[in-house]
């Protein structure tokens, strides 16, 4: 094999490393984000049980407000009905009362609603309340996995890019720049085998010319479907299948 075949084969190991680890890296964000997403949707469950215990305190509050009104209003119509000397006005006054009496019948009983709904909501609460905690509890954990999966491959990232650095500069630069100019077209494969007389990356049959050129090591060969750089060793079954 060409010696410079043997360092473009380990130079193209060494890229195809840096493209996983890339994506790795690429796809921790997103990992992370899904994972607060998680916990915003607790969070925002959390928010709306509480915001509803609120309403239903705010409303129950409100219709005491009432029931201290009509009160006052009973306690005012019975004073004028004592005043009153007017029968007419007496009856009238008395309807009155009886009217805010039924409202405060009415109030009672939407209170009591409240209470019930109250005492639901508090639940919902408690149970929100439940589920936030066990959510961010697994969010903290797996966003402290990613966060150290992201340290470890930052810094296996940062070894290879200076470990590839010393494998290019071993390249001559019209080698180097052909093989990345290929590897720009056709991905991290560039560097491929003969097998059955078809190329290891289009796997397209190959001119029984180049094979044979490419079997005699002198020089570099390229495929003729795709560009990409064939090599040969002893192991690699030539033949090609009918």
């Amino acid at each position: 094999m060409l010696e410079v075949i043997e360092k473009l084969l380990i130079l193209q190991d060494r890229d195809r490393k840096l493209r996983r680890i890339k994506a790795e890296l690429g796809a921790i964000e997103p990992q992370r984000h899904a994972l607060k997403t998680k916990a915003s949707g607790a969070q925002a469950a959390l928010d709306a049980a509480r915001q509803r215990v609120k309403e239903i305190e705010s409303r129950r509050k409100q219709l005491e407000l009432e029931v201290e009104t009509k009160k006052g209003q009973i306690n005012k119509y019975g004073q004028q009905q004592f005043e009153t000397r007017k029968n007419d006005e007496y009856q009238a006054l008395a309807k009155e009362i009886e009217h805010c009496k039924a409202n405060i019948i009415k109030i009672e009983d939407e209170e009591i609603e409240l209470m019930e709904q109250a005492e639901q909501a508090a639940k919902q609460v408690e149970s929100a309340s439940k589920v936030l905690k066990e959510a961010m509890a697994i969010v903290d954990r797996e966003v402290g996995q990613l966060d150290g999966s992201e340290t470890n491959l930052k810094k296996e990232l940062a070894e290879l890019e200076s470990n590839r650095n010393d494998l290019a500069a071993a390249v001559d630069g019209a080698t180097l720049s052909r093989y990345e100019r290929i590897m720009k077209t056709r991905g991290d494969n560039v560097i491929v085998g003969i097998e059955h007389g078809v190329c290891g990356g289009c796997h397209m049959k190959i001119p029984a010319q180049v094979v044979v050129h490419c079997r005699a090591q002198q020089e570099l060969t390229a495929c003729t479907n795709c560009g990409r750089i064939l090599y040969y060793t002893r192991d690699m079954v030539l033949t090609a299948t009918e």
